[in-house]
């Protein structure tokens, strides 16, 4: 039996539309649910913001409030055994392939979605119609793709239902929080998986969005392409959005010697940052010094990472070791000495005139140590200043 739809096209035709309607699912997704929704980064026109519902409904299924709480949960309980979906705590594999079964489980939680979930919208046909029928909206996009392509419409729904499964739910929040490259460190184990955030809207760049959360946009490095946020810049030039936040900008002024309120400022907004300035530009240098020749050079790797990153938990053995070198290495104790007086200073309990007069006697004394490494970040570190934009 012929099962021909009302359109019959060419294979790269049918490839095209199915790229488009994949990339209108992600976009809801990366705008609406997540940098919208879950983070108030920017406000939606109605009209622009009940076409991503009523988009999701038809293609995903997903309700809005419970989506939100599933990742502002992330949030909150991030790395730990109480996160939905880390890989740290439940396996790459399990998450990446399982991504769909974990989301869905925890959607079942009330006291998730209660807690989490407030905020979103709550009017009559989000509650009589996109939550009490959740799945009629995926049977009526089968209806659609079935009529308008016939056979190859099946194929179509297909990689629609799998396409936020596998890449959102699975790649984002499994290979995400696993392999990739960091511009913070943020003490979860985001990474950025690649610097052209084309294929999930911006979603790759997940270290980024972790250390900035509140921002609508996710690039942070200028050869970093955020799609999302493409798209964003686009609906506020027409007037359907608006952006409440975007990452701070910080400047290092070279003829700035005081440390001052704006540094404290500069400091604290961007101290993911400053930690991993800290590891690549004092750690990393004093490590390459002190640890010569073949043996050291075989452990250099392994203590750099130790030192530098944030997100490590370690071992006891792999803490002995680590306490063995620093007490072994003078120049290498001082750096991590100032490293934990750095991030104490930053601590959320400080007051704001005990900041800045700790701050000041941080570079004061690190200037003195002799240590050129340390020397030099302190200098650097005098003249971070907010950016006016």
């Amino acid at each position: 039996m012929n099962f021909d739809g009302l359109l019959t096209l060419s294979p790269w035709v049918y490839l095209g539309i199915t790229l488009v309607l994949t990339q209108i699912t992600i976009a809801a997704v990366t705008i609406f649910l997540h940098r919208c929704q879950a983070h108030r980064a920017l406000t939606l026109h109605p009209v622009v913001s009940h076409f991503f519902r009523f988009w999701l409904w038809l293609t995903t299924g997903q309700v809005t409030k419970e989506w939100v709480a599933v990742h502002r949960k992330h949030h909150a309980k991030c790395e730990t055994e109480d996160d939905p979906h880390s890989p740290q705590t439940r396996g790459l594999a399990r998450v990446l392939f399982g991504g769909l079964g974990l989301y869905q489980a925890e959607c079942r939680n009330t006291e998730t979605v209660e807690t989490f979930g407030k905020g979103t919208p709550d009017d009559w046909i989000e509650n009589n119609v996109y939550a009490r029928f959740r799945n009629s909206g995926l049977l009526l996009m089968l209806v659609i793709d079935a009529i308008l392509f016939g056979w190859v419409g099946l194929i179509i729904f297909a990689v629609q239902m799998l396409w936020i499964p596998f890449w959102a739910a699975g790649v984002i929040n499994g290979i995400g929080h696993y392999w990739g490259y960091r511009n913070f460190e943020t003490p979860d184990a985001s990474r950025n998986i690649i610097p052209f955030g084309v294929l999930v809207g911006g979603e790759e760049l997940h270290n980024n969005h972790h250390a900035y959360r509140q921002s609508a946009r996710l690039s942070n490095k200028w050869w970093e392409i955020d799609l999302g946020w493409f798209y964003i810049r686009s609906l506020e030039l027409i007037g359907l959005a608006s952006v409440n936040r975007t990452a701070p900008k910080t400047d290092f002024v070279p003829t700035k010697r005081a440390v001052d309120l704006d540094t404290v400022k500069a400091l604290l907004r961007n101290r993911f940052h400053v930690l991993k300035l800290y590891g690549s530009q004092v750690i990393r240098p004093v490590l390459k010094m002190e640890f010569k020749g073949a043996r050291a050079r075989r452990q250099l790797r392994r203590f750099r990472k130790w030192l530098t990153r944030e997100d490590l938990i370690l071992s006891s053995q792999q803490r002995l070791l680590l306490e063995e070198a620093i007490r072994e290495s003078s120049a290498l104790k001082v750096v991590v000495e100032y490293k934990r007086r750095l991030k104490a200073l930053m601590q959320p309990s400080v007051q704001e005139t005990d900041r800045l007069a700790r701050l000041q006697e941080w570079c004061a004394s690190a200037e003195s140590t002799g240590i050129e490494a340390l020397n030099e970040f302190a200098r650097q570190l005098r003249g971070y200043s907010m950016r006016s934009v």
